[in-house]
């Protein structure tokens, strides 16, 4: 049985626990499972140069794969297989060893997260968020304590303890 990650996992991760499988398969965030039969279409790198709202230029770099479905119900995408793409993908397209995002089709095209689930690989829900929150003006929201629960939070300075 495979452990849940709740981080995206990188393509060295799949690389590692590809080996140990019988099967690859995708579960979506919501607990149904992609058909048995999807392709792998594309494995590839996308290199996203943007700026933020507080006018900060970042670079981003993740690996794609690309999930498609067809009337082909006999196929299977055995893990040796995708291993090889992986390893095809890094020899011509000189991929780095990134997070992983992926595309599969449902009323449009979605992105999600890849983490590792107790029967294969489940896909993530991602969010968007203000990368900028310091330079436009968004409040920080604070960890709230309830002041009862200080003293448990931080005990080593007491009277006579010599921390002030």
């Amino acid at each position: 049985m495979l452990l849940i990650k709740n981080k995206n996992m990188k393509l060295s991760e799949i690389k590692q626990h590809l080996p140990a499988m019988n099967a690859v398969n995708f579960t979506l965030p919501n607990g149904n499972k992609i058909p048995a039969h999807f392709h792998i279409t594309e494995v590839g790198q996308v290199t996203k140069d943007f700026i933020d709202c507080g006018g900060i230029v970042r670079h981003e770099k993740k690996v794609s794969f690309q999930l498609w479905e067809s009337v082909d119900f006999d196929h299977r995408l055995a893990p040796q297989k995708l291993a090889d793409i992986i390893e095809l993908s890094e020899k011509k397209l000189g991929i780095v060893d990134g997070e992983i995002e992926v595309e599969y089709q449902r009323d449009t095209i979605g992105k999600y997260g890849l983490a590792l689930g107790e029967n294969g690989f489940k896909l993530t829900s991602l969010k968007t968020d203000c990368l900028a929150k310091d330079n436009c003006g968004i409040p920080v929201v604070k960890q709230k304590i309830k002041l009862g629960e200080l003293s448990k939070v931080d005990s080593s300075c007491t009277p006579g303890s010599g921390c002030c």
